[in-house]
């Protein structure tokens, strides 16, 4: 194996790795920020739901004039607002998105242009520091799919979304929360700690 090769293959997956890390911190942030949006969502839609059962003619209110439309202006302007904030944390997730895609796809190209060098046994060697080039391009490249989906999934749900649709609205909450996965995140924690020597070792 070409150790010019082998030693920019090393440099690029501690590049990639380090910015996988960094780039979970901002993620999980941003999703961590959606949640009271997307809850504000569906209390907005129950509100109005609510407020189209109820006739304030017959009630105390109805000496106050066009009070039933000016309140539902008033929900459906809040509810545009959450949805707005929403697409905002949606840009955040995508540059996280985009950043691990193009780190990793460099990183595969990289490994693509020097393959002539690169022999099976040192590809699978592991060592007490450092786990094998084909573990690591196997981590990596999961991580980059599951956050890929996530982003797609996340999106195509947010676009769904219309103040008009109530149902939709009520069941924003869960069904954004279903999309978690607690195993894939468990996976790309683990390959981090496992690559925490190898980072250090440079």
């Amino acid at each position: 194996m070409s150790q010019e090769a082998l030693l920019s293959l090393r440099q690029e997956l501690r590049k990639c790795f380090r910015s996988l890390e960094a780039s979970r911190t901002v993620w999980g942030s941003a999703l961590e920020e959606c949640s009271p949006l997307l809850s504000s969502l569906g209390n907005l839609a129950e509100q109005l739901r609510a407020l189209k059962c109820v006739e304030l003619l017959n009630t105390p209110l109805a000496k106050f004039p066009d009070l039933q439309e000016r309140l539902q202006h008033k929900l459906t302007q809040a509810a545009d607002t959450v949805l707005s904030k929403l697409t905002e944390k949606m840009d955040a997730l995508q540059v996280v998105k985009d950043s691990i895609s193009k780190q990793v796809f460099a990183l595969f190209q990289l490994y693509e242009q020097n393959s002539d060098f690169l022999d099976l046994r040192s590809c699978v060697a592991r060592s007490a520091i450092s786990p094998s080039i084909a573990d690591m391009l196997e981590w990596l490249q999961d991580a980059e799919y599951y956050y890929r989906v996530q982003y797609v999934q996340r999106s195509s749900l947010l676009q769904m979304l219309k103040p008009d649709d109530l149902t939709l609205m009520e069941t924003a909450p869960k069904r954004w929360a279903s999309l978690d996965s607690p195993s894939r995140e468990e996976r790309i924690s683990d390959a981090l700690f496992q690559v925490s020597f190898f980072l250090e070792s440079e």
